[in-house]
């Protein structure tokens, strides 16, 4: 919903809303804020909120520290889990330099760029994200603890589903928050959950993917649980994933509808252009050491392939009819940065548009049985990622210098010290698990 400066103020007054959370996401996922009070409202979004950048990793150094957070109106909503009197409410920020120019490190700018630049061309998006996470039991001093909530399984029910009244409750906070969920279900794991919700505009769906992940963690603790979106937080059990599922839309019409039996030259060459693209992605689509113990399986593919239905494929176009008619990337995990992840996608989709790429045969068999299939596979590692990425054209085009640089300086000095640890798994859950 589209609100003024002033229709804003006045609703802030009326509710009794005491403070404003000014959100935004960091270069690596991770989402920070800085809470008004609700009488610096009117100059927060006039004039912008400066911060340290130099104490957020890879936005600035101490000689060029300071940024400025600025409210996108657009984005207001309540946090139903704070306290219903002097309540709090949340604005998602852009980026800026004091003068004004956007942050090169900005993924909302980046996202919506990339959308505008498409809509140029006559086209938009829709972008639907289907998010899993673990919950966890937490200690006599509300600690995390390693302890899976339950031992359920795909799609069980209470009791041995022990989250079903978790997940209801997010649901109902979400909707609360202007989010629509459309699904929760119990996942694969023990203790592993997922909830998926209606697709927006890529820009919107970002947002709402980083509302989903505060959300989770919020109601989880109201009842006594963890919530962790680490890709593979317990060895030999089902990771984590972030399935992305794209339509292509123009003048109204969704170009992935009948794409089995007549698929739309346009959206095969989208899907060409991520296939050709996604290992050169995959740092920053799997963005951790452990995120390359899950990719391989079924539900996370590493052969650059598609099919109709396959799951075995890293990209599936699911039986659909209407406006549900997608492609489904299976590859990423919740730790991403989902605003660079969105943004590099739609720039390599519509590169293989502007290219009028051929899409590759269909992969319709089951990758994992029998002989491994003679295709280009994902990087194998975090350190194999970072060196493709090192050597992408693509990325030097499409993000600025100073973001690929600082980023790939982290991932590869990550890489390394999880690789010299002597356990590398119990060095990230040290690292990571509490964070992500």
């Amino acid at each position: 919903m589209s609100h003024s400066l002033e229709q804003l103020l006045q609703f802030v007054e009326e509710n009794d809303i005491k403070f404003i959370r000014l959100a935004f996401c960091d270069m690596f996922g991770v989402q920070k804020n800085i809470a008004i009070m609700s009488s610096q409202l009117r100059h927060a979004a006039e004039q912008g909120v400066s911060f340290d950048a130099s104490a957020i990793p890879g936005f600035g150094n101490v000689a060029e520290s300071d940024l400025f957070l600025a409210p996108d109106l657009d984005t207001f909503a309540l946090l139903p889990w704070r306290p219903s009197e002097g309540c709090v409410g949340r604005l998602f920020c852009n980026v800026r330099y004091p003068d004004g120019r956007p942050f090169e490190g900005d993924g909302r700018t980046l996202l919506r760029r990339a959308e505008q630049k498409a809509a140029g061309a006559g086209y938009r998006f829709l972008l639907g994200p289907e998010c899993e996470f673990y919950l966890f039991e937490t200690d006599e001093r509300g600690l995390p603890t390693r302890v899976p909530f339950d031992e359920a399984g795909y799609f069980d029910l209470a009791p041995i589903d022990r989250g079903e009244n978790v997940r209801r409750h997010i649901c109902l906070t979400l909707e609360e928050m202007g989010i629509q969920p459309e699904r929760s279900h119990h996942e694969q794991g023990p203790g592993q959950n997922e909830i998926d919700f209606r697709c927006a505009s890529p820009l919107q769906a970002a947002d709402d993917l980083m509302t989903v992940h505060t959300a989770v963690k919020a109601i989880a603790g109201q009842h006594g649980l963890f919530a962790s979106f680490l890709p593979k937080p317990l060895p030999g059990k089902s990771g984590s994933g972030l399935h992305l599922n794209f339509s292509l839309l123009k003048e109204g019409r969704n170009l992935f509808e009948n794409f089995e039996e007549s698929p739309d030259p346009v959206a095969a060459a989208f899907l060409a252009g991520i296939l050709r693209r996604v290992p050169e992605l995959t740092v920053f689509t799997n963005p951790l050491p452990g995120s390359y113990l899950r990719l391989g399986c079924c539900e996370a593919p590493d052969t650059v392939s598609w099919s109709c239905q396959n799951r075995s494929s890293l990209v599936r176009v699911p039986a659909a009819t209407g406006m549900d008619c997608r492609m489904e990337l299976r590859s990423p995990d919740p730790a991403c940065n989902p605003y660079y992840v969105t943004a590099l996608l739609l720039e390599a989709g519509m590169e293989g548009v502007r290219d009028g790429l051929p899409l590759p045969p269909a992969a319709d068999r089951d990758l994992f049985a029998g002989a491994r299939p003679v295709c280009a596979t994902l990087p194998a590692s975090l350190a194999q990622a970072v060196k493709t990425a090192r050597e992408s054209d693509f990325l030097r085009r499409t993000l600025p210098g100073r973001l690929l640089d600082t980023y790939l300086a982290q991932k590869q000095r990550e890489a390394a010290a999880c690789a010299g640890a002597p356990d590398p798994h119990e060095y990230e859950m040290q690292q990571y698990f509490e964070r992500v």
